[in-house]
């Protein structure tokens, strides 16, 4: 360390002791270089509502949101998706405080004047749950692409503050997604994105760093508005919520640009190395060679559904992936011929007991009377089977372990059991030559879950990777894949229905 640079740490430690030290002066954006504006301080003092701050490693994106909430907010929650992953954060916190002994280790909690910085996790989907009524003005969201769109977006409705002049804000930080299961934030940024790598993503109006864009919720799906004033809308005041996007490369970061930091980005492999060295969300990933169902497959069944409208026909199945209490969910979801409507999902925590599942099937449903019902049955489905058989005619229970005698379409692989079966079957009727055009709802969980199973070959068959074995590699249950699944499964597709 230079003598300048001890001065100054000398200082810092001096005002610490002496109590002048208010942590307004603990912490400051990265300082402008070569009269260009530096991405860090320029995310700092944006009037973005919603800002996502990243691309490359390095940038400073962790320390942005430990700044924004130890100088501007009040009362904040720093999120990771996991808390083993929290021990960074924690440290760099305590580094820039000072001291800890204002932080309660056990709630993980530091209160200072009037201030509190509470971090946080929500590893499996409805631990989202744990944060439904507890306000806050800040939440920042530290590697955003490991957290799915709907933890996201249902912790961020508590976003509020009494306090008059406190801003409330949200910023996610994050890497170009590795893996579909994070590619969301693209969606939720894509007008920034097509601005930076408009050769790979396109937006019919592209927003350039840092521009405001403005968006509401209108009949249930996400639009973008004119402007942040508030309008009318079915006789309720609409306040849209402003986004924006700011980029950052580690060459903007001091702390990091002369180490040899990027030496280690250097190093790593492509795709890998393009998306945390330059940012770039341009980089594909390279195909998993044992993904049991193609990604492009399902973007372009996803690309479909939009491109056509619900066929005129009556209800042909229904599949139920059935969860009860736990941190799973009920997933209902309705196939009409090739085409699938939106999934219908509750949370497990709602579904009591069978005969409450089978009362949401019956809501989702409704007048229709589909030809067949299938509903797993492993674990919590039996009670449920039991209620619906006695509600309709063709209620399937589908043991996916039982044996298989299926073949693939080439004759050559063998199903080693109804779980394989049902995912390949699945993927055959994606294929984009000799499929059958199936039109998937949206959504970037529902890929994630179609795509996230792999295969390998035994001697006895092929077999799909277990739902707990995705559960612990993923940190939740690929419920909405495998209702869509169920769905599929018909005697039209040569399915052998599983017993109990």
């Amino acid at each position: 360390m230079s003598s300048p640079q001890l001065q100054a740490a000398a200082e810092l430690e001096r005002r610490r002791r002496s109590g002048q030290l208010t942590l307004s002066a603990i912490w400051q954006p990265n300082p402008d270089r070569d009269g260009l504006p530096n991405p860090q301080r320029l995310a700092l003092e944006s009037k973005a509502d919603i800002l996502g701050y990243g691309g490359s490693a390095g940038g400073g994106k962790s320390n942005l949101l430990l700044g924004n909430a130890l100088t501007s907010q009040t009362r904040s929650v720093i999120f990771r998706r996991v808390y083993p992953s929290l021990k960074g954060l924690i440290q760099d916190s305590i580094d820039l405080i000072g001291s800890d002994t204002q932080y309660n280790k056990t709630e993980k909690i530091w209160r200072i004047n009037d201030r509190l910085l509470e971090f946080g996790a929500v590893q499996y989907e409805n631990d989202k749950s744990d944060w439904r009524g507890r306000p806050h003005d800040f939440y920042g969201f530290d590697e955003a692409t490991e957290f799915t769109r709907s933890q996201f977006e249902f912790i961020i409705g508590w976003l509020r503050t009494t306090l008059q002049n406190q801003r409330c804000r949200v910023i996610l930080t994050f890497n170009p997604p590795t893996d579909d299961s994070g590619s969301w934030v693209i969606d939720y940024f894509l007008p920034w994105i097509a601005f930076l790598f408009p050769k790979e993503y396109t937006h019919p109006n592209p927003a350039a760093p840092g521009e405001l864009r403005w968006y509401a919720t209108l009949n249930g799906k996400e639009t973008e508005c004119l402007d942040g004033q508030p309008f009318d809308f079915n006789g309720e005041t609409i306040r849209p919520l402003s986004r924006t996007f700011i980029p950052a490369k580690l060459a903007d970061n001091p702390h990091l640009a002369n180490t040899n930091y990027i030496s280690v980005l250097q190093s790593l492999p492509e795709p890998l190395r393009s998306q945390v060295l330059y940012g770039d969300f341009a980089a594909a990933s390279i195909p998993n060679p044992w993904q049991a169902i193609p990604t492009e497959w399902v973007r372009l069944a996803q690309k479909r559904w939009f491109d056509m409208e619900r066929p005129d026909l009556p209800l042909s199945g229904v599949g139920v992936d059935v969860a009860r209490g736990g941190k799973d969910n009920l997933v209902i979801s309705k196939r009409y011929g090739d085409w699938f409507d939106e999934l219908d999902i509750h949370p497990g925590v709602t579904v009591t007991d069978g005969p409450s599942a089978a009362g949401y099937v019956n809501q989702s449903i409704k007048d229709e009377q589909p030809y067949y019902i299938n509903i797993d049955v492993i674990g919590v489905g039996t009670s449920a089977y039991d209620s619906l058989k006695d509600m309709y005619q063709s209620v399937n229970p589908i043991n996916v372990a039982v044996a298989s005698e299926f073949r693939d379409r080439s004759g050559r692989m063998k199903a080693r059991n109804l779980r394989a079966e049902m995912y390949w079957a699945f993927r055959e009727a994606l294929d984009p030559e000799h499929g059958d055009n199936l039109a998937l709802p949206p959504g970037n969980e529902l890929l994630a879950d179609l795509c996230c199973a792999n295969y390998k070959m035994s001697a006895s068959g092929f077999i799909i990777e277990e739902k707990d074995e995705i559960k612990k590699r993923i940190g939740r249950s690929p419920d909405l894949g495998e209702a869509i699944m169920l769905a599929h499964l018909s005697a039209g597709f040569g399915i052998r229905i599983g017993g109990v």
